[in-house]
């Protein structure tokens, strides 16, 4: 059996739709298809269905989605046991949306130049989400805010980066007391079901301010749009740029002491790739000191 028809299988069922899996793949959509009539054919029965748009397994197709899953793993691990002389191997990365387009480029650009054997594929995702792909093994390290729970002892963490949470507000009341704008002006809240919402959720309970709320939103970019458009104000992280093009926002620092957000890298101590996950951590900290990620 080939593997990449197993991957490619295991990938649709994930994403529910063949051009999503081509997308994360990096193939087209009619290699997709190919590749799982392929697995099909050797199998002898179907192991997708549609539904409208979506792809899903079919009862067989449910059936091997683990023992796949964990025959891809086993591959993955003899494949960074034979390269143990290089940094060569696959490597599952999960990434939050704002490490995304901030930290990760410029980590991955360091890493595949020093490493080019190096295969990489990027799983985006929640800090919620990531966290427990890290713990069950379906990804190898993972950027994501650090919780407000402390780590077990199977898992290792590293911080890239703090981001001290701010008063973002419309330019043209950039010089209120950022409280007085937490009190008074229409509130755009950071999703709680977010690390990093939970932590300005928090701030807001310490200091007792309940503020007037007009939206609840899970993309930070978005939020600053909004902002930008005089909906309201938000309190969250100062995160790695690059923020929007053409914001009209301001940044109003809060009083002494203010949290912050801590951005890292998880990983599970008995990974097999954890030569690999020694090698993305030492990159991705000379990339957290660059003057552009601090």
């Amino acid at each position: 059996m080939d593997t990449r028809f197993l991957e490619s299988f295991l990938t649709v069922a994930e994403s529910g739709s063949m051009a999503e899996a081509a997308r994360r793949l990096g193939i087209t959509p009619a290699a997709v298809a190919q590749r799982i009539r392929a697995l099909e054919d050797e199998v002898g029965t179907l192991l997708l269905s549609r539904a409208g748009r979506t792809v899903r397994p079919t009862e067989a197709g449910s059936a091997i989605l683990a023992r796949g899953r964990n025959i891809l793993r086993d591959v993955r691990d003899l494949q960074a046991l034979a390269g143990r002389g290089s940094i060569a191997g696959e490597i599952r990365l999960g990434a939050i949306s704002t490490a995304l387009t901030g930290l990760l480029p410029t980590i991955l650009a360091r890493l595949l130049a020093a490493a080019p054997m190096l295969d990489l594929y990027v799983v985006p995702g929640t800090s919620v989400e990531l966290y427990r792909q890290v713990t069950e093994g379906d990804i190898d390290a993972a950027i994501v805010v650090k919780p407000q729970f402390a780590f077990p002892k199977t898992l290792d963490w590293h911080v890239l980066r703090s981001e001290p949470l701010i008063v973002l507000a419309p330019e043209r009341i950039a010089d209120r007391d950022p409280h007085s704008l937490l009190r008074s002006e229409p509130f755009i809240r950071y999703d709680r079901n977010h690390w990093g919402g939970r932590l300005a959720d928090s701030y807001l309970r310490r200091v007792g301010i309940r503020p007037h709320e007009r939206l609840e939103l899970d993309a930070l970019e978005a939020i600053a749009v909004m902002v930008s458009k005089g909906l309201g104000v938000s309190l969250l992280p100062d995160w790695a740029p690059p923020w929007p093009a053409g914001l009209s926002v301001a940044k109003i620092a809060l009083p002494a002491n203010a949290p912050e957000r801590h951005i890292g890298l998880v990983w599970s101590r008995a990974s097999s790739r954890i030569r690999l996950i020694q090698a993305l951590q030492t990159v991705a900290s000379q990339v957290s000191m660059d003057p552009i990620a601090g």
